[in-house]
């Protein structure tokens, strides 16, 4: 029902959709394979979390761009049910080890920093990836499940083998978004030694007019759910849309610091979005500091900083339906 409201920028291409599968069909016997031959975790798995428009998109680009990590590319994303076969092609045709005479260099692209709703341009750009990872979680009504029915229900384990081959295919620490798991992410780091979880915050009264902004764009008004269908979906997706986007970013924030709190302070880090805008640098060495396995250590041998000295800070009210003090308020009552 939703993908029919989309705008029609944003709607799925069906003709795309029957080819993905039919290429996953074709490649899942050799996929399997590849994953038996090394699942083993050599490399950090980064799962950068937060809640929808709170920055995560420019963060992993920025991320992607300094070369400390491989990630989802759109590239790889096409070949979302057999990323290991997806990862090897991806070497063929864009990894300069493997270039002959420059016969093909198309898909070679500079990762810049624009985005619409996540969606990313450009062969080698990051991907949001969230087809590989529903071939594993279950979901249904809600794009969440308890712990017990997740481990019960899901496969984190085919999840954990496929990301640990990547990384190994890849030979470098492997950042993803992982906000489809937001609301588990002590089941997610249960799966992995050397789990890192980045949480991206941002002042909340602009994300929640980033979020009604993003819903307009994607429905063409401001009432349509936009994103996940977290668990308090059914209490909030009837309310009005302020009071509805402003628990959806409350909630979220809510199970993320619920989920990373027993973690220690080597697989966490905080990112305040504002102050990441203003010195990525500081965040590039915070980074660096936890990855701590002996592949991760290799991988980051003389790889020291060049990238941006600073981003633009969006957080410049522009929202007509509400003023910002009616989406403070709205803030307030839905994190009481």
């Amino acid at each position: 029902m939703e993908d029919r409201k989309r705008d029609k920028q944003f709607s799925k291409n069906y003709d795309l959709e029957h080819l993905l599968t039919e290429v996953t069909e074709l490649l899942s016997p050799a996929n399997i394979e590849l994953s038996k031959r090394d699942n083993s975790e050599k490399y950090t798995k980064i799962f950068i979390v937060g809640a929808l428009r709170s920055g995560t998109t420019l963060f992993t680009q920025w991320l992607a761009n300094t070369g400390l990590v491989a990630y989802p590319t759109n590239l790889l994303s096409r070949f979302y049910g057999a990323p290991l076969v997806g990862a090897k092609i991806q070497q063929l045709l864009t990894d300069p080890r493997y270039n002959f005479r420059n016969e093909i260099l198309d898909f070679r692209s500079e990762i810049n920093f624009n985005s619409e709703n996540g969606k990313t341009k450009g062969a080698l750009a990051p991907n949001e990836f969230w087809y590989f990872w529903r071939r594993f979680l279950p979901f249904d009504a809600l794009d969440y499940m308890a712990s017990e029915e997740l481990s019960k229900k899901a496969d984190l384990a085919g999840l954990r083998n496929e990301l640990n081959a990547l990384a190994n295919i890849m030979e470098k620490p492997f950042a993803l978004k992982a906000m489809i798991l937001n609301q588990n992410i002590p089941d997610l780091d249960d799966q992995f030694e050397n789990a890192f979880f980045i949480w991206i915050r941002r002042d909340p009264v602009f994300n929640i007019q980033s979020v009604l902004q993003a819903r307009q764009r994607q429905f063409g008004d401001l009432d349509t759910w936009y994103s996940f269908k977290i668990k308090e979906y059914p209490e909030l997706k009837d309310l009005n849309p302020l009071d509805s986007a402003a628990g959806q970013v409350s909630a979220i924030n809510r199970s993320i610091e619920q989920g990373i709190a027993a973690l220690p302070e080597h697989k966490k880090l905080i990112v305040q979005y504002e102050d990441f805008c203003q010195r990525p640098e500081f965040y590039y060495d915070e980074i660096t500091s936890r990855l701590r396995s002996q592949a991760d250590i290799s991988a980051l041998a003389g790889k020291d900083y060049s990238g941006e000295k600073h981003f633009s800070n969006t957080n410049q009210w522009v929202l007509e339906e509400y003023s910002k003090e009616q989406v403070e308020r709205a803030f307030q009552k839905a994190n009481y």
